[in-house]
């Protein structure tokens, strides 16, 4: 098998990935609905249950992976607890999003990571993208904004929560960027539990300043956190992560915006709430972006 051909395959089977790893998150939305407790705390213990998995896996995969060095200077783990510390942010400001203007609002505006990606990695890393590539990333981003029908608008009492909606797409899209990176030297398991060792470290002090509870009042609360951290953090997350190692982090980023299609139609199934025919086009739409985006990459 030739190199090339090799290369295509590890890059259509990281693009499999990358899409159930989207499936995975696209569940998070439904969890924290769920939820019993605050954003803040829920964000919390997202990290929390899902540590000791991570740990365990990485703990394993220091003995059968031959592939990738393990982190052992101050540097190593100063990049690490950076992507940790974005990662923090994105969590912090979008559940404070979500408390300050409409859900709406905020997850359109969280959604923008793909265009902070793109900017970043031609202003930082000199990047170039393909016409192609910028279209499918403009047509995904426009499915997004169907996606959310007529309940998307602007409100001066809403600005502070739209600010901190782009805020938190900002630092999602420093925590793809990272990642990306950090995938080239060190394994799946390596990034997601030293980097997730921070978020959670920092989401204490962010749960103790929202006023959030700490306690679940039901099993039923405490099985949707351990679900939340199961399947979208260590599940979802970790594909996405395995992913970007393979893929250009801005066609991840792109990729990604199939999650709130996917919540949108879970949402409905679960929730009976209704989708109209601008958002049912509003998700083909974000599939077929994706698809045009994939392959101005190739």
């Amino acid at each position: 098998m030739s190199e090339l051909h090799q290369n295509k395959e590890i890059g259509q089977r990281a693009v499999v990935v990358l899409l159930l790893g989207a499936a995975a998150i696209s569940l998070a939305p439904i969890f924290v609905r769920l939820s019993e407790l605050g954003p803040s705390a829920t964000a919390f213990y997202r990290m929390f249950f899902a540590m000791p998995v991570l740990w365990l896996w990485m703990q394993q995969d220091k003995t059968n992976d031959t592939v990738h060095r393990q982190p052992n200077s101050l540097g190593d783990f100063a990049r690490l607890a950076l992507a940790g510390l974005f990662f923090a942010g994105d969590l912090s400001f979008w559940h404070w999003s979500i408390k300050l203007t409409s859900i709406a609002n905020s997850t359109l505006l969280a959604n923008f990571a793909p265009i902070f990606v793109t900017l970043g990695g031609f202003f930082l890393f000199g990047e170039r993208f393909s016409r192609t590539f910028l279209i499918g990333m403009t047509c995904a981003m426009a499915g997004v904004a169907f996606l959310l029908g007529d309940s998307f608008a602007f409100k001066p009492d809403h600005l502070l929560g739209d600010a901190y909606g782009l805020v938190a797409a900002m630092f999602y899209a420093a925590y793809l960027m990272s990642v990306a990176r950090l995938r080239a030297e060190f394994s799946t398991a390596s990034v997601m539990t030293w980097s997730g060792l921070v978020t959670c470290a920092v989401l204490v002090p962010v749960t103790l300043i929202s006023g959030d509870s700490f306690m679940a009042p039901t099993l039923f609360g405490w099985a949707m956190l351990i679900g939340l951290a199961l399947i979208s953090h260590a599940g979802g997350q970790s594909m996405i992560a395995y992913a970007l190692a393979h893929l250009p982090a801005a066609l991840g980023s792109v990729g990604l915006l199939l999650q709130p299609a996917l919540s949108a139609i879970l949402a409905w199934f679960i929730f009976g709430e209704n989708l109209s025919l601008l958002q049912m086009s509003g998700g083909l739409v974000v599939i077929i972006g994706i698809y045009i985006a994939r392959r101005g990459t190739r």
